[in-house]
């Protein structure tokens, strides 16, 4: 008789449910597959339905993701610790900063047999130069040392920026460290489409937060209408109320009342959004690697970025986008200009992102990567 073997128990730790759909279901769903018991842990947000229906067991863990509040810190950690010492995971996958934080040390001191932690980008705390900030900076490298210190782990970074920052402050091994550019992209859902005739748009796509550079790219759309531009400008997404850096409802009815920019809210498919589109921009002050941009390369866009860590990882300059300095809304308009003025340089940039992403943005390669690295930990 064959001895039943236990399917080994993997769970995601994430702090907002839609990201975890957007980034990491195919993840979960391919280990699914391959007869691992997935659950997921986030903070309920009515997308727990959607979870539970790709199969997987649905755990509602609270996050105060913008906060510094320590009794709801404290909090996150002891529930932290309940979940995991109840579900005694073999594989616990952490997904941005707090997950890794404070999973990571709950995973150390509960002895959990293998941890992943994605560094999914290094946030707001890495970008920022107060006083106040250093100091919150320094507190944060200190827990990632513990963190990512546990003595089975993989840490996943997008970005070589990234990497070298941590290993150089937490000590993190290089043989512990993998280099993974971004989340992937359905390609074949994510179809090269010719830009579409008649009036040129360009398209910023993002959480509507300060540092994703909303700002400059309205002051850069106003510089150019000033300059008698006739393109169409268009912001999609969503305020980010548990973010303390997102817009407000009256930020973006002040920037509608400009009459510049046209605010579309959020686009459930970014593949049609970008499909209509000429030219699309994401000045961030810093990034893992945006899966916007994959996704504006994989339709076939050219791209304006700024030369920031992430951001300069997603496109070959000068090939499929132009980089430009981070906080400067006048070389951002004059790069959209460049483009706009330019439609052999437009599209063959944007032939040029399709090859591109189908070289390394793909998300088979993503999926068998993380399948990979699963199996490595588990000793299979």
């Amino acid at each position: 008789m064959m001895p039943y073997l236990r399917k080994k128990k993997l769970l995601f730790i994430v702090n907002d449910a839609s990201f975890f759909l957007s980034h990491r279901a195919p993840i979960a769903t391919q280990a699914l597959s391959k007869g691992y018991d997935v659950h997921v842990a986030t903070p309920t947000c009515g997308a727990e339905r959607k979870i539970q229906a790709l199969g997987f067991a649905f755990h509602s863990i609270q996050f105060d993701r913008g906060g510094t509040n320590p009794f709801k810190d404290f909090s996150t950690l002891f529930h932290l610790w309940k979940l995991i010492r109840k579900l005694s995971p073999d594989v616990v996958h952490l997904v941005t900063i707090k997950p890794v934080l404070y999973g990571g040390l709950v995973c150390r001191l509960l002895g959990v047999g293998a941890v992943v932690s994605a560094i999914s980008g290094l946030g707001s705390v890495f970008i920022a130069q107060s006083l106040i900030d250093r100091f919150v900076r320094w507190g944060v490298t200190f827990l990632y040392r513990i963190a990512l210190s546990h003595g089975n782990q993989i840490v996943i970074f997008q970005n070589p920026d990234d990497l070298k920052l941590l290993q150089d402050n937490t000590g993190v091994l290089a043989s512990k460290c993998r280099l993974i550019k971004g989340s992937g992209v359905c390609l074949s859902s994510y179809r090269y489409i010719d830009p579409p005739l008649g009036r040129l748009r360009v398209v910023m796509a993002s959480r509507l937060l300060r540092e994703k550079g909303v700002w400059e790219f309205v002051e850069a759309a106003t510089i150019l209408k000033q300059q008698g531009t006739a393109a169409e400008f268009l912001l999609a997404g969503d305020v980010d109320l548990g973010n303390p850096s997102s817009l407000t409802e009256e930020d973006l009815r002040n920037i509608e009342n400009q009459g510049v920019v046209t605010i579309v809210g959020y686009q459930k498919s970014l593949a049609s959004f970008f499909s209509l589109s000429h030219i699309v921009v994401l000045p961030s002050y810093r990034e893992g690697l945006p899966k916007v941009l994959i996704e504006a390369a994989a339709v076939g866009r050219p791209v304006v970025t700024t030369d920031v860590p992430g951001c300069r990882d997603a496109i070959e300059p000068e090939t499929t986008g132009v980089l430009v300095p981070p906080r400067n809304a006048s070389l951002l308009a004059r790069a959209i200009k460049r483009l706009l003025d330019d439609s052999v340089e437009r599209r063959s940039m944007g032939e040029r992102a399709r090859l591109l992403a189908e070289r390394e943005f793909g998300l088979e390669h993503v999926v068998k990567t993380h399948m990979e690295i699963y199996r490595e930990l588990l000793g299979t």
